[in-house]
Formats: structure tokens, C-alpha cells, sequence
């Protein structure tokens, strides 16, 4: 929801500050007065183009700044973190400059961004209906969407998007398969044989350190026997065959000094002393048992010319394949499965036709699903834009949406979706008819401002009673510009009840001339504009304000009568009353 725009050096404002309300607001004024400069406010924020023209005379910048509130699970939220920005108490700023040389300059939230990012998040927040505007739902792709979101077909969506991309990837596959054959032969085989030779090695993770360590072992045999052997005689002579027979090891003279410790009959700390040196001979009896393992093994007897043959044969896969033998198996597995996609065998490339034939008949029965849906809600839908054109005073128009399956070929083969697409298989358009004996017409080609304001009214209408905010009331902003053009009487005041009842779901702004429109809105501002003493429209000025009470009635009673005379003021009273009912 807007809950601010500021204005600055933009056309004959100077300085302008508009809070809308939270449902409906009327912007009113003389002809020419202005409003138009607010709309163009609105598309500057919005990320639209803009003229350095539209600066104020003698300024070097014109400067736009819009305030929204957002839900806390807005989707807008999403797109401001994803563009580096955060969001502060639920409230986002978009900020336009307009230089009067050079290019504009884009802000979110005080973060400069492209102007596609103001684009994004304020397709999410503002929706503008004026004459510039409507050619938006004149897009295939926007009547489509619009239909969707009326027909609640969200799980048939999903269902078809799946299968869409699962044709995609077979479609690839095979493919890839067929018009790369050569390639992926070539490429197939070198996966072969890389496959056959590391298999035939047979490798297991660590086998080249472990191989090493070994070979190490055994090169340094007699260094290491020496070595452990005379460990062991200093700590144990009984584990060695010792000249002398007389050796005493380390282990024995300990276990004595414990035994003449604990002979000792006398309190004191001669028991504690004795329990440490007992400890510290059952750790030196741990450490005999290991170093005797290391004696009298047979890596000696192992062959030291296979070992060094079979480190030569690793360290060939790790060149290859490595750095590491890990290395290596992770890319033969990852080869077994490129090798499954580039088998281009007749067997393989008729399984994969066949996945593909399937997976195309599953696409087109998600599509048939999908248009079931389309085609039901587009007979709804059309209905009830009726209704609400019938009460906006343009009886006998009318909307009619038509949902077309394309022709579907025979076969599709590889490459060839036939009737499909990422959206499904038909082919969707609105076509209005404006006034009884007209042709029906696609959107924006068919009727007048006015009257496509209107249409889209009715269709916003539609939208809001269907809950297709998703239930989050004000999330949106519509903006109607033109919307009572050619309208009056009667059917003006019911023009300003539809526009009062969007407002109960949305917040609404309309500009217009009627003060039977603008009397249903919740807040009013006038553009007003001055001529200063240097004259001529450089010396214009416009001011935006907004009025109420006593102030509101005198604007409605212009807007009635061009006047303030005290029966224009009467009915301006009575209209508001009226309105308010």
C-alpha cells in the first residue's frame, strides 16, 4: 500500500507530498491544473521511462519518492533481498532521480539499483489503469496469468510444469544423442575405456600411502630391527636373546624399586610413590608389547619390486584422474553416469524415443487438464465482467475470453513440442466488444481510454470478489486515470460505488472530473495551479492539497456547478452524505 509520494521539481510542481488513505482517494482539479504530473510520479518510482523534459524549468533534477507498507511475507520482500537491500518496520522506499541531462538514477531503500528492480517490486505493489497503461493487459502473457490466477488451476500449473520439464530433459538427452552422435561416440568410448582401465586397477582410497609406508618398512628393515631390538633389550631383555644372560631391563628394575617401596611398614608417602611407579610400568609393559609386534614380521619376505609396480600403476590413475585416488573413484562414478547419457547404442536411443513419446503424452494430458480449467473459468469470468459493465453503464459490452487448443500434429519428434509450451497448449485472448454491434476485438485495439478503464475496473472488481490478492487485503495500489471519461448521472455515482467497493479489498486512487466519483473516496486532494507574477507556464506553479469538512464541500460544489454558490454547496452536502451511506 502507498503511503506516501513526494514530489519534487516535476513539471509546474515544486514541491508536492500526497498520503493517500487506505481505501479509496479522488484526486480532483482543474483541467490542465496537473494531475497528470502525479501519474507520472507514480511511473518514475515504477521503473518507467521518463523524459528529462517533464524537469521543472530552471532545475537541475526533477525527484520522486514513493513509501509502501508490505506484509511481512509480501513477495516483494524476496526481491529486495535479493537486489542487496533489506527491509526496515515493513516499509520500502523507491526513489527516482530525473537529471534535466544525463540518465536517471534509481533507489531502494537508499541502495542505488537498476531500474528493472523498481520495475519488479512495483509490479508487485501498484497497478496503473490510464491510457499509457492499458497496453500492459493487451499481452497474451497478462490475459493468460489473469486467467490462471481467476481459476485457482495452481495444482494443474504445478502438474504441468513438471511434466514440461521432463520432456525438456529427455528432449536433451536425445538430442544430444541423435544430431551429436559422433561426438558423444568419441567422448563415449574415451569413458569406456578410462572406466575399464581404473576398474581393472581396482583401487581403494589410501592404498598409494599405505603402499609407501610399507615399502619404506621394508627398505629400512635392518635399520629398524636394530633400532626396535635395542628399545626392547633396554626395556625387557627377556623379549631378546641378550649376551650375558645377566641384563636386567628397564621393566624388572622398576617392578623392584616397587617391591622395596611397599616393603616399607612405615606411614608415610611410600605406598602413593609405589602405585605411580607401578602405572608407569604397566604404560612401559604397553609399549614392549608394541615394539615386539614390530619384530619378527614378514615384510620382508614381501616383494618389493610388485609393491613399487603397483604404486607406478596408482600414481598413473591419480595423474590422469587425482590429485587423490578419492579423486580418481569419484570421477569414475560420475563417468558412469555421463557414460548412461552418451551411449548412443540403437538400443539407447530407441529406449530414449520412448521416454520421450511418454513423456510428450503426459505433457499433452497435463495440457487437456489445464485447458479444461482455463476454458470453464474463462465462461465465469467473462459472465460476471459482464455484470460489472452492465452496472458502469455500458450494457451490451462485454468481455469473452477465448481458450483455444493449437493444432496438435501426428508426432512431435526431438526438438518439436508441437502444440506445447512452458505455458501449456492454448492459445488464450481477451476480446472486448465496447457497444452492441461492434467486433469483437483483442485489448487496447477495441475501445477508448474511458472505456478500457472501465474494463479493467470490472475486471479488478472480479478479481477482489475472487480473493486473487491472495487474501492479502491492500497488498495493491490500482490507479484509474481516465475512468469516467464520457460518464455522467447516474452511472457516474455507480461508477464511484464500484470504485469505493475495490477499495474495501485495495487501496484505490482515481483521477476525475466527477463529484460524483470523487465524493465515495475516503480522502480528496486538489492540484491546483498558480500563475506567478513572471507569467506564462514558466512561471506556473502547481500545488497538491488535501481537502476536508467545510474545504471538501467547496471542491465538490466546483466539481457540480464550476461555482460556490450556496445551492452547489447544498448538493455538494447532500452528495457526500449520500456517498457516505
Amino acid at each position: 500500500m502507498l503511503e506516501e509520494l513526494e514530489i519534487r521539481a516535476l513539471g509546474p510542481i515544486h514541491h508536492a507530498v500526497l498520503r493517500p488513505a487506505r481505501g479509496m482517494t479522488a484526486i480532483t482539479g482543474e483541467t490542465g491544473a496537473g494531475k497528470s504530473m502525479l501519474l507520472n510520479a507514480l511511473r518514475m518510482i515504477s521503473g518507467g521511462t521518463a523524459a528529462s523534459r517533464l524537469v521543472s524549468p530552471g532545475e537541475d533534477e526533477a525527484w520522486a519518492q514513493g513509501i509502501f507498507a508490505i506484509g511481512g511475507g509480501s513477495s516483494v520482500a524476496d526481491i529486495v533481498h535479493d537486489a542487496g537491500g533489506s527491509v526496515e518496520d515493513d516499509e520500502i522506499f523507491l526513489t527516482r532521480t530525473l537529471p534535466a541531462k544525463g540518465r536517471s538514477r534509481a533507489v531502494l531503500n537508499g541502495r542505488s539499483v537498476p531500474r528493472a528492480i523498481l520495475g519488479d517490486i512495483s509490479g508487485e505493489l501498484v497497478t496503473i489503469h490510464g491510457q499509457a497503461d492499458q497496453l500492459r493487459m493487451a499481452s497474451v502473457g497478462r490475459q493468460r496469468d489473469f486467467l490462471d490466477r481467476y481459476a485457482q488451476d495452481d495444482a494443474l500449473l504445478d502438474a504441468y510444469h513438471t511434466a514440461w520439464q521432463r520432456l525438456n530433459d529427455i528432449d536433451a538427452k536425445l538430442r544430444g544423442v541423435t544430431e551429436q552422435e559422433s561426438d558423444a561416440m568419441r567422448k563415449a568410448d574415451y569413458l569406456r575405456e578410462s572406466i575399464e582401465r581404473i576398474d581393472r586397477v581396482a583401487p581403494h582410497v589410501g592404498e598409494d600411502s599405505e603402499l609407501r609406508t610399507l615399502r619404506d618398512r621394508i627398505e629400512n628393515a635392518a635399520e629398524i630391527t636394530r633400532g626396535v631390538g635395542g628399545a626392547l633389550a633396554a626395556l625387557d631383555s627377556s623379549q631378546m636373546d641378550v649376551d650375558g644372560g645377566d641384563a636386567v631391563g628397564a621393566t624388572s628394575l622398576i617392578e623392584q624399586a616397587v617391591q622395596s617401596l611397599r616393603s616399607i611398614h612405615v606411614q608415610g608417602e611410600y605406598a602413593e610413590v609405589a602405585e605411580r611407579l607401578d602405572a608407569l610400568n604397566t604404560e612401559l609393559s604397553d609399549v614392549v608389547f608394541t615394539l615386539s609386534g614390530m619384530l619378527g614380521g614378514d615384510d620382508e619376505a614381501q616383494d618389493l619390486d610388485g609393491i613399487n609396480d603397483r604404486i607406478h600403476e596408482l600414481g598413473e590413475l591419480t595423474r590422469r584422474w587425482g590429485p587423490t585416488l578419492e579423486d580418481v573413484l569419484a570421477w569414475r562414478e560420475q563417468a558412469g553416469y555421463d557414460l548412461e547419457d552418451l551411449d548412443a547404442s540403437p538400443e539407447r536411443v530407441d529406449q530414449l524415443r520412448k521416454e520421450r513419446e511418454s513423456a510428450y503424452e503426459a505433457a499433452l494430458s497435463a495440457a487437456d487438464a489445464l485447458h479444461e480449467a482455463r476454458a470453464a473459468a474463462a465462461g465465469e469470468l467473462s459472465s460476471r465482467v459482464g455484470d460489472e459493465l452492465a452496472s458502469l453503464a455500458m450494457s451490451g459490452a462485454s468481455l469473452d475470453i477465448d481458450v483455444q487448443v493449437r493444432r496438435r500434429p501426428d508426432s512431435a519428434a526431438a526438438g518439436d513440442f508441437g502444440p506445447l509450451d512452458a505455458s501449456g497448449g492454448d492459445d488464450i485472448r481477451f476480446l472486448f466488444t465496447p457497444f452492441p454491434g461492434s467486433p469483437k476485438l483483442p485489448m487496447g485495439k477495441s475501445a477508448s481510454g474511458g472505456e478500457l478503464s472501465r474494463l479493467m475496473l470490472a475486471l479488478e472488481l472480479v478479481a477482489a470478489e475472487r480473493g486473487m490478492n491472495g487474501g492479502d487485503d491492500f497488498a495493491m495500489t490500482f490507479v484509474f486515470d481516465e475512468v469516467d471519461a464520457g460518464v455522467g448521472g447516474k452511472t457516474a455515482v455507480e461508477l464511484g460505488r464500484r470504485l469505493a467497493k475495490l477499495a474495501e479489498h485495495a487501496q484505490v486512487i482515481v483521477v476525475t472530473h466527477l463529484a460524483q466519483v470523487a465524493s465515495w473516496a475516503n480522502a480528496q486532494f486538489v492540484v491546483s495551479k498558480t500563475v506567478e507574477a513572471a507569467g506564462g507556464d514558466d512561471g506556473a506553479n502547481t500545488t497538491v492539497t488535501e481537502v476536508r469538512d467545510d474545504a471538501r464541500e467547496r471542491e465538490i460544489a466546483r466539481m457540480l456547478a464550476g461555482s460556490e454558490s450556496k445551492t452547489s454547496l447544498v448538493h455538494a452536502r447532500e452528495l457526500l452524505e449520500s456517498s457516505a451511506l
